[in-house]
């Protein structure tokens, strides 16, 4: 710590129109000057001065210090350059997120993408009956599946298979299931296709049987068909979405459930993820 050095008071000027005093007088006419009269005047009690040398003051930090001064004078400059780096690294960021969101709202106005419409066309069923004695079923059935595309004019639909699945179920349980086919839609084309549907092991419940057998004799016995396919967007020629999982879940009432049954669709839902909601 430095030493704190208190400067001296300076004394006041005689007053120009006050006469000197007789001692003063004589040391001004025959008192000759003493080479003391140039030293500093004596420090008053409580006071002190103190005197640095010239090679201690100029040398800042000191040798012993200099590596500490180094490296705390060094800080703040690493803070800033990181500072600078995180704000530049957002602002790209911001940039892509920007310049993403605008070629897609460009895409959508120029595309105007719109999902396709599903329905069942028919379903014929095997092995299904409510009277039956046995505990387990294996019903086989043969669904005939509508996929209309005419409400997009320049975007078509690319249904990829090795993943798509399409199963009936009744009363939350599951009577057979099989694989969706894979097939490319063009713009304005409805596709139909069939596939069978196979399963094993279905049980009813004793409610279940009876539920099943009136509405069977009402000829109205209603049934859930889902379908999970994989399907990407083509925009043109080049233009293509990511692969996507695509829900579709249709209402049927089928008037029998052995033979060629007459199914009248109650309506269809299809959820797709977030990130395509202004599709669906």
């Amino acid at each position: 710590m430095a030493d704190r050095v208190h400067p001296m008071p300076h004394s006041q000027p005689p007053h120009p129109a006050s006469p000197p005093s007789p001692g003063q007088e004589e040391a001004t006419e025959t008192t000759p000057l003493h080479p003391a009269f140039h030293a500093p005047p004596a420090a008053p009690p409580g006071m002190y001065i103190v005197q640095i040398p010239k090679d201690q003051v100029l040398r800042v930090p000191p040798p012993d210090r200099a590596r500490l001064y180094k490296t705390l004078a060094g800080r703040p400059g690493r803070k800033r350059h990181l500072r600078r780096s995180c704000f530049g690294a957002c602002g790209a960021v911001i940039l892509l997120l920007l310049a993403a969101a605008a070629f897609v709202g460009a895409v959508y106005l120029v595309f105007r993408p719109r999902a396709p419409a599903f329905s069942v066309s028919s379903l014929s069923i095997r092995g299904l009956d409510a009277s039956s004695t046995q505990s387990q079923l294996s019903p086989v059935l043969d669904l005939a599946v509508r996929a209309d595309n005419g409400a997009n004019r320049k975007v078509g639909v690319d249904y990829r298979g090795g993943g798509g699945e399409v199963s009936v179920s009744y009363s939350g349980t599951r009577l057979a299931a099989g694989a969706w086919p894979a097939f490319r839609q063009a713009p304005r084309n409805v596709t139909a296709f069939s596939t069978t549907l196979s399963g094993t092991g279905v049980i009813f419940s004793e409610e279940q049987r009876k539920q099943l057998a009136a509405e069977q004799a009402a000829r109205a016995v209603p049934l859930t068909v889902e379908a999970r396919v994989p399907v990407r967007l083509l925009f043109g020629k080049v233009l293509r979405t990511w692969t996507v999982d695509v829900k579709a879940t249709c209402e049927v009432t089928v008037d029998r459930l052995a033979g060629e049954a007459a199914a009248a669709n109650r309506g269809c839902r299809v959820k797709v993820r977030p990130f395509l909601w202004w599709w669906w």
